[in-house]
């Protein structure tokens, strides 16, 4: 089976990577600014906003499955054209496609937690450039494509949660961590292995694919500052909904009907950030 990794070389696609090259997979992926670091994968510069370019990938790599695990943020030519332009080329040649999607689609407002079920209703821009390109996804390639959306992305100290705290525990860095802005985190090491084990499925639909911990990001924070022997205390806090920045505030992915038909096992924060969970490098 031949894959392609949109975004290889981002935090995600980086150990998308390193999972399908320790079993034995020889996948391609793509890069916007530089390759990644792994030798066992074929590396393909692109930008999602040039669609003779996308296609010209695809035709190179000839894959049979599509990850697109790339972010591109609250940039919409990325982020939600993008998406869309990858899903049409998808289903014009008839690729499987597994698209990374957030929880940054729901509004957390009015609900305890958010299913498989439950229709976006995003409100950042971000948000909205998520739902644009998950809702085109499933119309254009229904009987192909699979939708995972997650959480706040934790692992081995790379992610940013974890720089950030880092940085604001030695006051290298201005800023604070929110006391009200509830996620579900999820290990990327898990995330990775939950992704693989779709892609090389036939499911098909919306799967979610976040922790059991709902936290704060300032509960999350303190949680790294001991595990990685810093003083939690010297983490600032404060309230997102005091500082009017668009998007939701309690947002916490419901993973159980999914975390049912997966063999891959998505730990809470609570476990891997005690060392129980994925190994620490």
């Amino acid at each position: 089976m031949t894959v392609l990794i949109i975004g290889g070389s981002g935090f995600l696609g980086t150990e998308l990577v390193r999972q399908a090259v320790s079993a034995g997979l020889s996948p391609a992926a793509t890069f916007h600014s530089r390759p990644g670091a792994h030798s066992g994968a074929t590396w393909h510069p692109l930008d999602l906003r040039d669609s003779l370019r996308l296609e010209e990938v695809l035709d190179t790599v000839a894959p049979a499955v599509v990850i697109n695990a790339t972010s591109g943020g609250a940039d919409w030519a990325v982020t939600a054209e993008g998406g869309i332009r990858l899903a049409q080329a998808a289903a014009e040649r008839g690729i499987r496609l597994v698209h990374v999607s957030s929880d940054a689609v729901f509004s957390g407002t009015g609900r305890n937690g958010y299913d498989e079920s439950c229709r976006p209703d995003p409100l950042s821009p971000y948000g909205a450039a998520k739902a644009a390109a998950e809702t085109a996804v499933r119309l254009l390639c229904p009987d192909t494509a699979a939708v995972a959306r997650t959480s706040l992305i934790i692992g081995n100290g790379c992610s940013e949660h974890e720089q950030l705290v880092h940085a604001l525990a030695a006051g290298t860095r201005q800023g604070a961590l929110f006391t009200d802005d509830i996620r579900c985190p999820v290990h990327v090491e898990d995330l990775a292995a939950a992704l693989w084990e779709i892609t090389q499925s036939d499911a098909v639909g919306v799967f979610h694919l976040a922790g059991p911990d709902a936290l704060s990001r300032h509960e999350l924070g303190e949680l790294i500052a001991r595990r990685d022997g810093l003083d939690p205390a010297r983490l600032p806090s404060a309230r997102r909904s005091d500082t009017g920045l668009p998007g939701g505030l309690d947002v916490r992915l419901d993973s159980r009907a999914t975390q049912q038909k997966l063999h891959t096992w998505l730990c809470g924060a609570r476990e891997f950030l005690s060392g129980n969970g994925p190994e620490l490098t």
